[in-house]
């Protein structure tokens, strides 16, 4: 079995363009055989360059919409990984997976690694994942699909404004009318969305059924024990920033979920990133994460190829 991500080296003189039009088959085939590839030694050291090479492989990028996680966004749909506190491990998933939409490609540029080798952005299999996760469980989730419930206050995790990057009630009411998202407005200013999402996706290359959604990130048993503590201490567990329940409204069992991150925690690949690493994801085929790390790191990252298919 070959190992992902699959590594493309640079020894060439030649400009980007020219490496990477000199690479694109590789890069292409590799992507939908295995679904990543690292791409070493491109000497990609600025929001420019790695603009260039996103332009280069995946066309005009996403805007990041209805934001789960807080990052910067550096102009033209580049944007900084999530910026989650340094000492913070965030679990394998794949991106957009709590939407009805999401990018078909996802890439990562490593500007400046962490000095301490750690802040690793592990990735995983998500067929291999889906095997792994008892049938059980999944007959109950492929039923039911997924309600990913979240609410919206100015001081804990991220403010409407900030999701829907708007200021606008009225733009926020249009968007979430047309993407199927129920809302409420509380008298504080408050907002609370609810949507029900797909479990499981087809491929639109390989036809896999793969797993996908967050379910196993927006449970209250995602947070560690002090942060669902201190939730708890400030609003009942219907108001927390997020939460999924089954479509149906019922809730997820704990144990269901500590088995989906036992089968992504057993595929997880780690590989220690080098200044000027480009990682190329099939967000469908291929889940990323973050380890902890100390100091500085900066890692970039970009969308692209939007899809769409809600599974009824």
């Amino acid at each position: 079995m070959i190992m992902i991500p699959f590594v493309i080296a640079s020894s060439s003189q030649e400009t980007l363009s020219q490496q990477i039009a000199s690479n694109r088959q590789t890069i292409d085939n590799t992507i939908r055989e295995l679904g990543a590839v690292l791409l070493r030694g491109f000497n990609i050291s600025t929001e420019p360059q790695f603009q260039e090479i996103v332009t280069l492989l995946c066309g005009q990028p996403l805007n990041y919409m209805y934001r789960s996680t807080p990052r910067t966004d550096l102009g033209h749909g580049i944007y900084t990984a999530t910026e989650y506190p340094a000492g913070l491990s965030i679990p394998l998933h794949n991106e957009n997976a709590y939407q009805r939409d999401w990018p078909l490609l996802i890439m990562f540029c490593c500007i400046e690694p962490a000095a301490d080798k750690a802040g690793q952005t592990p990735i995983a299999d998500t067929i291999r994942v889906t095997n792994r996760i008892p049938k059980m469980i999944q007959d109950v989730f492929r039923e039911k699909e997924i309600m990913y419930i979240r609410n919206y206050h100015q001081s804990v995790d991220l403010p409407w404004q900030v999701v829907f990057q708007t200021q606008s009630r009225d733009m926020v009411d249009k968007y979430c009318e047309e993407h199927e998202i129920e809302t409420v407005w509380f008298p504080d200013g408050a907002l609370q969305t609810r949507q029900i999402c797909q479990a499981f996706a087809n491929h639109p290359v390989s036809e896999s059924c793969i797993w996908f959604n967050q379910a196993h990130l927006f449970h209250p048993s995602a947070l560690d024990g002090r942060t669902r503590a201190a939730l708890g201490e400030m609003f009942t567990e219907d108001r927390f920033p997020r939460n999924a329940t089954f479509g149906d409204g019922s809730r997820i069992d704990e144990e269901m979920l500590a088995e989906i991150r036992t089968a992504f925690e057993a595929e997880k690949v780690l590989f220690e990133w080098r200044k000027g690493d480009v990682l190329v994801l099939d967000n469908m085929r291929v889940s990323h994460g973050r380890t902890p790390f100390k100091g500085k790191r900066r890692i970039l990252t970009a969308m692209g190829r939007p899809y769409s298919a809600y599974i009824k």
